[in-house]
């Protein structure tokens, strides 16, 4: 009979008694949940950049915000399917679509590149991606789930298990008194 040694060195998740109930994670998963929100700020800062300055990726040279482009206009007016593309058609040339989409991109990138304002990262990232899931239904590969709901999923268990924590200022942040006073900026 063989025995399998037991490994004690590695500790529960265990949950912290201050109130917060931030989970207590290995080493090696907080570094694997930074890298994971880095990646995913990433994702967030990129399309700013692109859209600001149209590099020719997803935005044509010359098309950027700042050439006079509309980083919008070209999804809601002609990427939209389903039962609320008419919706996202309507929101074409509204002078607060574009710069709202903007902040967006920038502040969920940036939250989350940083790891700071990681509840406002995940709730408004998952909003932003919920829209842009509604903006194509049904699915194309999948009649409900695609990469923009794991997206969500994803943003919000990174706020729960406070990724900004490693890698990340989120524990100097969680230390401002704005922080304190008002938990929802953490």
């Amino acid at each position: 009979m063989t025995t399998t040694p037991h490994r004690h060195d590695l500790p529960a998740p265990a949950m912290e008694p201050d109130g917060d109930r931030h989970l207590i994670v290995t080493t090696a998963a907080g570094r694997a949940l930074a890298v994971l929100r880095i990646a995913f700020g990433l994702t967030f800062l990129w399309p700013f950049f692109d859209k600001l300055f149209g590099f020719g990726y997803a935005t044509p040279a010359g098309k950027g915000w700042v050439d006079g482009g509309d980083p919008t206009a070209g999804f809601l007016g002609k990427g939209t399917s389903g039962p609320l593309a008419d919706f996202y058609q309507s929101l074409v040339g509204d002078w607060w679509v574009t710069p709202l989409f903007m902040v967006a991109l920038a502040g969920i990138g940036l939250a989350l590149t940083l790891g700071i304002g990681m509840r406002i990262a995940a709730v408004s990232g998952s909003l932003l991606y919920l829209m842009m899931w509604s903006a194509n239904l049904p699915p194309e590969n999948n009649p409900v789930l695609d990469e923009h709901i794991l997206g969500a999923i994803t943003l919000v268990v990174l706020a729960l298990v406070a990724a900004g924590n490693v890698w990340g200022l989120g524990g100097w942040w969680g230390k401002l008194d704005i922080v304190g006073r008002y938990p929802w900026l953490r």
